[in-house]
């Protein structure tokens, strides 16, 4: 786990604890996958050394670094640190271990305790005490969006009288979906997606295989959000866009035989990958032709785009045929240059 960008962010958060106006709770903002997750692990590690008892390792840079022989960072990487909590998403632990699966929502029994749940421990019990390695303890909700409003009154109850020495750094895709006296009772941190260059830094760090051309094609596909492109790290996501490419500049004839051919091999089951991944990409393509054009071919793609991007959302939703998806979708690319 490493930050990239955001170095103005890094300098804001730091610049409150420095000079002790830290407040109790941080809503960081921003698309996903643009790394405000990495960035609240970090600053919580960053925070737990600072307030730890003195160590020779402790952090000194104008950063978040933490040598990971400093005592907070291998507590954290053993998952022990008494003082860090992460509140997300969990498997059901009410539910036959045949049956479990990833909750859609942060429920209400990882706040406090329920009867019957078999979740265990609620974050309330971590807070009834002080905390012990240090001046702080953290928790962070990643996302505060995916709680459902029962859990979101229960951690409101947290925000607007904070136990001593907790900070609350709540990740959140949507702020505007969240209560309104959730956003009030933190300061907003705003993210914004990251330049070029920073994306390939996070994406051969994370896939140091990929080849040039497939890296290329990810960061293009990112749009300055690595953390959503990784997902289509193995898909031959460069094959992909080069057909892309060839069928917006096929003419008519030509293309319907692209379309054809590239959406019956995305339909095969082994190609699931692959499909899923074109799913984003054809609608991105879309938004991308967009931006260079004017007048009535803009307007033919960003028809296309729209109708791409509704199609390409409800197929997996609605178990649509992968073929006739592609297809369709292949056709929407070839035919937005139309004249």
């Amino acid at each position: 786990m490493m930050l990239t960008g955001h170095g103005a962010q890094v300098t804001a958060f730091r610049t409150a604890f420095d000079t002790g106006v830290m407040p109790h709770a941080w809503l960081l903002t921003g698309p996903p996958g643009i790394g405000k997750g990495v960035f609240a692990r970090e600053a919580a590690a960053w925070v737990l050394a600072r307030s730890a008892p003195p160590h020779p390792l402790a952090p000194s840079g104008d950063d978040f670094e933490l040598s990971p022989e400093h005592p907070t960072a291998a507590l954290l990487a053993a998952g022990s640190h008494l003082d860090f909590r992460l509140v997300e998403r969990v498997v059901n632990p009410n539910v036959k271990a045949s049956d479990a699966k990833l909750r859609k929502e942060i429920a209400i029994d990882q706040i406090v305790r329920r009867k019957d749940s078999k979740f265990e421990p609620p974050l309330n019990e971590c807070l009834r005490t002080t905390p012990a390695l240090g001046a702080w303890r953290v928790v962070i909700i990643d996302a505060i969006d995916d709680m459902n409003r029962n859990a979101a009154n229960a951690l409101l109850k947290y925000l607007e009288e904070p136990p001593p020495g907790t900070l609350f750094l709540c990740v959140s895709h949507a702020p505007g979906r969240l209560l309104p006296t959730l956003r009030s009772r933190c300061r907003r941190l705003a993210f914004q997606p990251l330049n070029d260059t920073d994306t390939a830094i996070v994406l051969r760090r994370a896939a140091p295989d990929l080849s040039a051309e497939d890296l290329a094609a990810l960061v293009a596909v990112a749009d300055g959000a690595p953390g959503r492109a990784l997902r289509y790290a193995d898909s031959g996501i460069a094959a992909l866009t080069r057909t892309l490419d060839e069928l917006a500049a096929a003419p008519p004839g030509a293309a319907t035989g692209v379309a054809l051919s590239l959406s019956r091999s995305l339909a095969l089951k082994a190609a699931t990958p692959r499909y899923e991944a074109f799913l984003d990409l054809a609608p991105a393509h879309l938004a991308r032709a967009a931006r260079t054009q004017h007048g009535g071919a803009l307007a033919r793609t960003l028809a296309a785009w729209e109708a791409a991007n509704a199609l390409a959302a409800s197929a997996v939703a609605l178990a649509l045929d992968p073929q006739t998806v592609a297809f369709e979708l292949a056709t929407l690319v070839a035919g937005a240059r139309a004249k």
